[in-house]
């Protein structure tokens, strides 16, 4: 298999990690590639028809798209314990929630680094962050007790959020009247598949 990838994207090092996780990282190649929603490779396209990273090459079926049909994909190959039965409208939620974070979070970096600064908009940018901090205080008020329990797929899709959020946007002091969600996320950085899987 092949991963078109990039570094710096919060949905693909979900992918990483849940390949750590499962024990696929050896049977993974990776392909780096540079997009913006302006540039897009040509392969990146040709895995993928919207030009969106990550994109999973199968040598058995079409390309996969979108991290949660990858992560989904990945786990049930290793086996199927990510996406527990039992909870799996749990998992799937809050999975989505911290999905929700990540767009918005990229998007608000694609305003600054890809839209000329004369078409950049503040309240555009502030609106993006008003959906990261409603994301984040709900997680902070309704969902800890899911993160303090067994480990699935949603720990890493907020893992990998709160990770992006200090990566590119750490100025903005996400942690203040998130305690409990931020001390989460301390200890959860320390796990060996995060670590592994840090942007730089």
């Amino acid at each position: 298999m092949q991963l078109i990838s990039s570094q710096a994207s919060p949905f693909v090092r979900k992918v990483h990690v849940v390949l750590a996780e499962t024990g696929q990282s050896q049977e993974v190649e990776v392909i780096e590639a540079m997009t913006t929603p302006i540039n897009t490779p040509d392969h990146v396209r040709a895995a993928n028809p919207t030009g969106k990273i990550p994109a999973l090459i199968r040598p058995d079926g079409p390309a996969l798209h979108d991290s949660r049909v990858i992560t989904r994909f990945l786990d049930a190959r290793a086996g199927g314990t990510l996406y527990p039965e039992a909870r799996i409208w749990e998992v799937l939620t809050l999975e989505s929630l911290a999905d929700a974070i990540m767009d918005a979070a990229v998007l608000i970096t694609y305003e600054g680094r890809v839209r000329p600064q004369e078409q950049q908009s503040d309240v555009w940018t502030n609106a993006q962050w008003g959906k990261i901090r409603g994301a984040l205080e709900a997680i902070n008020t309704r969902w800890m007790s899911h993160l303090a329990g067994p480990f699935d797929a949603s720990h890493i899709a907020v893992g990998c959020a709160l990770g992006y959020l200090d990566f590119r946007h750490d100025a903005r002091g996400w942690r203040a009247g998130v305690d409990a969600l931020a001390a989460w996320n301390e200890s959860f950085q320390t796990r060996d598949s995060m670590k592994a899987t840090a942007p730089a």
